[in-house]
């Protein structure tokens, strides 16, 4: 009998049914869409202002294809034919070229010289003639191996006339000149028959050689070979801009950045060493033409290879022009005919040349000023790093001059013209950060040029686009206040969009604000380099530079302080960069005064005084708290001092030391949670260290300095915002303290004095425990157990005998089962802590005695079982030692 299902299930059932029969025809349209699409004959070519929606398919791989169905793997491609002949043209080209050469340089001999000529010129017009037949057939890859043979074959030609018509012949010359008529060959052939890819390309190459093998051959000197090699990048840069072919323009471009190159280094080389103004003309000349030509070509070139031709001819004009004075001048002051010259490539802002030429020209005269910077920093270097050789010889006598307390080694005579390349740089920069606006106009002209996008011509002509490619120019483009169009030259927030429209921009440029910050930086630190290492090349007496030094300080201080209180948007580089500079220059003027005494106290107290007045006078944040976290520093240092010239051991002046850090716990207890206080303190407790290092190797002065930290830190925890880390800091410190000064006085029985001070703490405990049962037992017991338990464990581990490990033992086995009958969590670990070394202190000897008798491989054998079994248990093990964890976690 028939099973009727009811109403619901047979419904729910149908709703399946139907619904796969849905998936299946959507999977089978899919499949009839892909194939449709794939009968389709493919699309033509694209053409430009081709509209691919006027077809009624869309393009294979465009969004909108027919979608493959899941897991369709496409037919496997045939390999193209045209791979397999390109391989067998390739091989029979190398093989009539390997036997072309075999028969010109083997079988020349054997035949007459009627004979010889006859042959190797036939087959040279042959293969010339092929390639011409062949294009018309349409066997272009055929007519290009044919063509390549036909290259070697001139090559050779031109071989067999210099060895049988000309063999006396220089070779230089005669070669310059085949060089030059198979270049014009290859041209012509390669413009002849446009459809080959490689006489073109070879031609170029060939060109690069008849003007330097003809100087080369006629003994010319090395100015007539650059410019000889100058003539010739000249003329790659034309094949470059408007040659015939990718590969003969590319060729070009390789070329003439290789001759061009050369040029250079041979102008260059010539105008360092002339003998004087007079010699450095010519070579200027040729850099200078150099120069010319690289912004010719910039003219026309693209926006990558423009920059770069702005930059070369930026390059060459500086040492042209500046190569002149330079020569007329000691070799030390060189650098500023050329820095000169440099600063002197700003002017091209007013003139028309294209807007990437200019920017490249600028990046060149960039290039100069940083290249004259660099060689400063060594001098510079040694002026704030010099000093630290005073620190092996504290306050040995003032030296005599400023350089004896530095770097003897370093040529100083050398660097004369140093300061004042510093010093151009900083009047400069603070020039451009004095009247940055009127700079803003000047250079608005350059970054509202146009440049040429995709498809236009020169710079400057009409067309749409974006400004970076040439179009209209954005809105704001004529100097309107920032926030209203303003362009990013004009100032305004770091990091606006300097196109049209408003939109994110893909390339974001530096605000004005921040360029004027930056020239204000870096103005303000060049000029202090100037003065410091002024100071070092004219050898000033030792107090004017220590003076001086302080003094540069208290200005950087002084700036620092007016930049952070200005509050202009934009201005915070300046400010930033006099603090680092403050601080960099506040170590090197300390370091310098540790020559003499009294140049050490007059330094660091003014600069003690200096950072806390600046601490006081600029506005919160993080500038007054490295003012006065230097402060802080400087008044360390002052005590320091005082027990030196008391003449105090470094053990007894310790004590001393601590007079600063107790300062700044007051001063924290007035600031209570001013952000100033917590680094000030940190500061302190820095000095604390310091003085507890100091007092280490005496113990009983070490326990003195750590009972006064452990008083500091208890008068910091009276501060609620202190106590959770002062508390626990104090409560060790005066343990530590009691420790180290029982070990001083050689006490054997430290229980004597530690008993009568942890009953009383227990008792204390266990009042507190009984009127708070949530108090953490660490809080209760901890500090009384500790102060028995860990002495007592210390001198166990020297004890010979047997009474004191039993004792200690047995007592720390009752604390740790009192820990886990009461689920209290101190007792529990201290007491097992403890109670575990005193066991292995104890089985110590009788472990080493079974290590020494056992196999050398069964340790190894018995760790690495272990460790096999803790593997195979792992996860076990990681929930006991859970279950360990929650465990003491619920305990007090």
């Amino acid at each position: 009998m028939e099973h009727v299902p009811p109403p619901a299930e047979e419904l729910a059932r149908l709703d399946r049914e139907l619904a796969e029969l849905d998936a299946r025809r959507a999977q089978l349209l899919t499949r009839r869409a892909w194939l449709l699409a794939a009968l389709r004959p493919p699309a033509p070519t694209a053409a430009p202002g081709w509209n691919p929606s006027a077809w009624g398919a869309p393009a294979a791989g465009r969004p909108g294809a027919p979608a493959q169905p899941w897991g369709y793997v496409p037919p496997k491609q045939p390999s193209a034919p045209r791979s397999a002949q390109n391989v067998l043209l390739t091989l029979g080209g190398l093989l009539l070229t390997v036997a072309a050469v075999a028969f010109t340089l083997v079988s020349w001999g054997s035949m007459g010289i009627g004979g010889r000529s006859a042959v190797l010129a036939l087959v040279t017009v042959g293969a010339l003639a092929a390639p011409a037949v062949l294009l018309r057939r349409g066997l272009t890859a055929t007519a290009e191996a044919l063509a390549a043979l036909a290259l070697v074959l001139t090559l050779l030609d031109a071989y067999a006339v210099h060895a049988v018509a000309a063999p006396d012949t220089d070779g230089l010359g005669f070669t310059a000149v085949a060089a030059a008529v198979l270049a014009a060959l290859w041209t012509a052939y390669g413009l002849a028959l446009g459809k080959l890819h490689l006489p073109l390309p070879a031609a170029v190459v060939l060109a690069q050689w008849p003007l330097l093998f003809g100087a080369w051959a006629a003994g010319a000197p090395a100015l007539v070979v650059g410019w000889a090699l100058l003539a010739t990048a000249v003329l790659d840069g034309a094949i470059a801009l408007w040659g015939k072919g990718t590969g003969a323009r590319v060729t070009a471009c390789v070329g003439g950045s290789v001759m061009a190159f050369s040029a250079l280094m041979v102008g260059l080389t010539l105008s360092v060493t002339a003998s004087g103004p007079l010699g450095a003309l010519a070579p200027g000349a040729l850099l200078l033409t150099a120069a010319v030509a690289a912004l010719a070509g910039a003219w026309r070139a693209p926006r990558g290879f423009a920059r770069a031709g702005g930059v070369v001819a930026g390059l060459a004009a500086v040492a042209s022009v500046g190569g002149v004075p330079a020569a007329a001048v000691p070799e030390d002051w060189g650098v500023l005919a050329y820095l000169s010259a440099g600063l002197a490539l700003t002017a091209v802002v007013r003139t028309r040349l294209p807007r990437n030429a200019v920017i490249g020209v600028l990046v060149a005269s960039a290039a100069v000023v940083a290249g004259a910077l660099a060689g400063a920093l060594p001098g510079l270097a040694a002026v704030l790093l010099g000093p630290v050789t005073l620190l092996s010889d504290v306050w040995a006598g003032s030296p005599g001059g400023f350089r004896s307390a530095l770097d003897p080694t370093l040529p100083w005579t050398g660097l004369a013209a140093a300061p004042v390349v510093l010093a151009v740089s900083a009047g400069l920069l603070g020039a451009a950060y004095r009247w940055w606006p009127s700079l803003a106009r000047i250079a608005a002209p350059l970054i509202a040029r146009e440049e040429p996008g995709p498809g236009r011509g020169p710079e400057g002509t009409p067309g749409t686009g974006t400004p970076e490619a040439g179009g209209a120019a954005a809105p704001g483009a004529s100097g309107a206040p920032h926030g209203t169009g303003a362009p990013w030259y004009a100032g305004g927030r770091a990091g606006t969009s300097w196109y049209a429209g408003g939109a994110p921009a893909a390339r974001r440029r530096p605000s004005g604000a921040a360029l004027r910050g930056a020239a204000g930086a870096g103005a303000a630190v060049l000029g202090w380099g100037a003065l410091l290492l002024a100071g070092a090349v004219l050898d000033v007496p030792y107090a004017v530079a220590v003076a001086g030094e302080t003094v540069l300080v208290a200005g950087l201080l002084a700036l620092a302080v007016r930049g952070t209180g200005s509050g202009r948007e934009g201005s915070a580089a300046v400010p930033v960069t006099a603090l680092v500079a403050a601080l960099a220059g506040a170590v090197s003027a300390g370091l310098l005064s540790l020559a003499a005494e009294g140049a050490s106290y007059a330094v660091f107290g003014a600069l003690a005084a200096l950072f806390a007045g600046a601490a006081v006078r600029v506005g919160a944040g993080v500038p007054r708290a490295m003012f006065a976290v230097a402060a802080t520093v400087g008044c360390t240092v002052l005590t320091g001092f005082a027990g030196r010239s008391l003449g105090l051991a470094p053990h007894e002046a310790a004590p001393l030391m601590l007079l600063v850090p107790a300062l700044t716990v007051l001063f924290g207890a007035r600031l209570r949670r001013n952000p100033v206080a917590l680094p000030v303190e940190l500061t302190g407790a820095l000095g604390a260290l310091v003085a507890v290092g100091l007092a280490v190797p005496d113990a009983p002065f070490l326990a003195l300095v750590l009972a006064l930290c452990g008083v500091l830190a208890a008068g910091a925890a009276v501060r609620p915002e202190r106590r959770p880390v002062a508390a626990y800091l104090a409560a060790a410190l005066f343990v530590l303290a009691t420790w180290v000064r029982l070990a001083a006085s050689e006490v054997s029985f430290p229980e004597a004095y530690t008993l009568p001070v942890t009953v009383p703490a227990l008792v204390v405990g266990f009042l507190r425990r009984r009127k708070d049962p949530e108090a953490s037992s660490w809080t209760a017991y901890g500090p009384g157990l500790a102060a028995t338990l860990l002495p007592s464990l210390a001198v166990a581990w020297t004890d010979p005998d047997w009474q004191r490990p039993l004792l200690l033992g047995v007592s720390a086995l009752v604390i740790t089962l009192l820990g886990a009958r009461y689920r209290l969590q101190a007792l529990l670990l201290l007491g097992g802590a403890v109670l575990a070394l005193d066991g292995l202190h104890e089985l110590a000897p009788y472990v080493v005695q079974v290590a020494g008798a056992l196999p050398r491989w069964l340790p190894p054998a018995l760790a690495g079982l272990l460790l096999l079994v803790v593997g195979a248990t792992y996860e076990q093990r990681l929930r006991d030692a859970r279950r360990l964890k929650d465990a003491l976690g619920r305990m007090r």
